[in-house]
This record gives C-alpha cells, structure tokens and sequence, in this order.
C-alpha cells in the first residue's frame, strides 16, 4: 500500500491546476487513516491580498476537485474528501500568508521580542506593522510565529457596510 505521504504528494500534483483554473491556491494536501477508509483533505485559498473565499466558490471548487479525484485512481480504497480553506488560526509562515492578512490584527514573536499590529503590507519579505500607531517594519525571517487575532466587532462593522 501505498505511503500517505506519497499519495498526498500525487493528490497536489493532479489537483494544482484543477484548483488553480478555479482562481485558487491549493494551501496543502493531506491523506489521513480513519479506521477502514482515508480521509483526504484539501485547503484551498486565495491566491494573493485580502478576502476570504466565498461559499459559492468553495462551492464550485469542492465539485471540481471531487469529480477530478472519480476520474483518477490515485487514493487507495474508500475515502471521506474534506475541501476547506485555512481558516483564520492558520500560522503565518510565509510572505502569501501575510498578504493575505493585509488589514488584519496579528501577534507575531520576533527574534527580539513580541508585538501586536494591523498588517499595513508586505514588500519583499518585509511585513510593515502599524502598532497603535507606530509603523514598524519586521523582516519575515525574524518572524518566529505569527497568527491573525479574530476580531468579532470589526468583522460585523465590515459586514454590515458590504
């Protein structure tokens, strides 16, 4: 039987332009044992900047990518397909992560200490940070860890206006 790494491996390969037609990014691919099946699990994301995913694409690209896996014989046996997006406790890990943040709050822990700001951009692997009020510029590579901090109120305000 074939490694779940492997077949997880396979899975990116076939899915990347089906997600990618779809105007998405495919974040990461995984096949997991639950009992007697796999379960495979797709995330997808924007490509670039700010947003979210909207059901109906999430949708859409859900149907493709299920209808792409009937088509190829690569996951061994019966499997549950999960396609979700990354959600917002996703680490921030590379320069993507933290354009796609640009207006959110985060928490970052940097090799000379930890802050809390409004992600204003990103240039290069600089993340400019406004914390209350002071612009501060922190390399990626300095960036030890890094989260968005929900923000309940500011995302009814924004729903409420749009």
């Amino acid at each position: 039987m074939a490694r779940p790494s492997d077949v997880a491996a396979e899975l990116r390969r076939v899915l990347e332009p089906v997600v990618t037609d779809a105007g998405l990014y495919l974040e990461d691919v995984s096949v997991s044992a639950a009992g007697r099946r796999s379960v495979v699990r797709v995330v997808v994301d924007l490509a670039d900047g700010p947003g979210g995913v909207g059901s109906d694409l999430l949708t859409d690209v859900s149907r493709q990518v299920s209808t792409t896996l009937d088509d190829v014989d690569v996951v061994p046996g019966t499997y549950t397909l999960e396609v979700s997006t990354p959600g917002v406790t996703r680490p921030l890990t590379t320069a993507r992560h933290y354009r796609r943040a640009e207006g959110r709050l985060v928490r970052l822990r940097t090799t000379s200490g930890a802050l809390r700001g409004r992600v204003l951009a990103v240039d290069g692997e600089d993340v400019v940070i406004d914390t209350e009020g002071t612009r501060q510029v922190v390399a990626l590579p300095d960036i030890t860890s890094g989260t968005v901090e929900p923000e309940l109120g500011r995302a009814a305000d924004a729903a409420a206006e749009g």
